[in-house]
């Protein structure tokens, strides 16, 4: 016999909070799939890079490149709670700027280099309003330039 779906009502606590890591999902891999990035996406980005020690977070995954790092890894370098990391973690994993991939019993996370591409290209989308006069020395990194 089938059981029916239980009203929204009537879910248990460990329920709810499943779908909510779905949904989370399901926004990540709209975000890897939407070219240009939208309004939308760029805000939820900026917003979890809006706090200091997500931006450390993330400036530690780049900096590691596409091999990523370990949570013990980051932890250490940032001198950061277990807690405190995981939390962090989840949200920069929700808003599309970061993967975790499984390795063993662990997870090995690493920065998204396409949405980070793509929230660059979003802000400097039209850079000096598109005219013939706009310089590409004006948008690039200062190490560049220097360089």
């Amino acid at each position: 016999m089938r059981r029916c779906q239980s009203r929204p009502g009537s879910m248990r606590p460990g329920t709810m909070r499943r779908n909510k890591v779905h949904t989370s999902r399901l926004t990540l891999q709209s975000f890897r799939k939407a070219r240009p990035m939208e309004l939308k996406q760029a805000t939820v980005a900026m917003a979890a890079l809006g706090q200091s020690t997500r931006l450390s977070v993330f400036r530690c995954l780049v900096q590691a490149g596409p091999d990523g790092r370990m949570p013990g890894e980051i932890a250490e370098a940032l001198s950061l709670a277990g807690a405190t990391l995981s939390f962090h973690l989840k949200e920069l994993a929700a808003a599309g700027l970061i993967r975790g991939e499984p390795r063993g019993r662990f997870i090995c996370y690493r920065a998204d280099f396409d949405a980070m591409r793509g929230l660059l290209e979003f802000l400097t989308e039209n850079c000096c309003g598109g005219g013939a006069t706009c310089l590409p020395e004006a948008c690039a990194p200062a190490s560049r330039i220097a360089g």
